[in-house]
């Protein structure tokens, strides 16, 4: 944690070109159990999509294999005509056969198509963040990024991330071509992934935590420690998590998704709390791993 916190409502400059602003929307709640299917009603997916955005939401993330395939549309529906403003983040690399069933693809012709096809269903010829889902351990890495970086050279993606890897990977990735962003686990409770976060800091990348209020396991032994600062500021649980990852680390971009618009407005009043260095010291001693 460095000596000066990171503003909370502050903006990254995303593969060095794209601004965003810190705090996202992530659309796998949009879908059904499992991430499979829909969920609820259509038109109040339709409805939080648009709100994220009238709301100053910049960066909305999501993946083919939600639904599969139905976050992407919904996404379409609500949002295209794209704003200039707005970076749709994607991944493929897994193809799913069930709500319990994910199989690693990273053969170049398999990611090549899977791109296509967000492609059409994000009714558009760019995709600003293309994001590997899984390295696939059946496919040399330079076959993988191979892949991408001539879909990026042919102009259908602009940006390449990656998603579930070791510092040492990324390292070897960054070694092949250029990367923009991350995706790992992270948060209050699960600091696994420390030692990426910080080659993202050393080499300027976007770090997009996943389960950014630790899967609900907030409310466990941290809520205490947890209870006292929201109080302290007038905050839910919830949004002292998220404050806390928006002053961890300048290139901290979390993307917690909610299928509710009112929980979606409770997350991004995370923007406007300022945790102190008292605060922030009493959350760092929450960790468990």
């Amino acid at each position: 944690m460095s000596a000066s916190l990171p503003s909370p409502d502050g903006s990254f400059l995303l593969g060095g070109e794209l601004p965003v602003r810190r705090l996202g929307y992530g659309t796998a709640q949009l879908t059904g159990p499992g991430y499979w299917g829909p969920r609820g009603e259509r038109r109040d997916a339709l409805a939080v999509l648009r709100s994220a955005v009238e709301q100053g939401v910049t960066l909305i993330d999501t993946a083919d294999n939600y639904g599969p395939g139905v976050a992407e549309e919904l996404v379409a529906e609500a949002l295209h005509p794209y704003r200039d403003e707005l970076v749709i983040a994607t991944k493929g690399g897994v193809v799913r056969t069930g709500d319990s069933a994910w199989h690693i693809a990273g053969r170049p012709e398999d990611l090549r198509a899977m791109c296509e096809a967000s492609l059409r269903r994000l009714r558009t010829d760019r995709i600003d963040l293309y994001q590997l889902h899984r390295l696939d351990p059946q496919v040399p890495m330079a076959d993988q990024l191979g892949a991408l970086d001539a879909l990026r050279q042919e102009g259908k993606i602009r940006c390449i991330g990656l998603d579930t890897l070791t510092a040492d990977q990324l390292e070897q990735a960054l070694s092949l071509t250029g990367i923009a962003s991350v995706q790992n686990r992270f948060n209050l409770l699960d600091r696994a992934s420390d030692a990426v976060l910080k080659v993202c800091e050393a080499h300027g990348l976007a770090f997009l935590p996943w389960f950014p209020l630790a899967d609900g396991a907030l409310t466990g032994d941290a809520s205490a420690t947890l209870d006292g600062v929201a109080e302290s500021h007038g905050a839910t649980r919830g949004q002292i998590a998220l404050a806390w990852l928006l002053h961890r680390s300048p290139v901290l971009c979390p993307t917690p998704g909610t299928g509710s618009s009112v929980h979606l407005s409770e997350n991004l009043g995370a923007r406007e709390i300022r945790l102190t260095a008292e605060d922030m010291s009493r959350l760092e001693a929450l960790a468990t791993v």
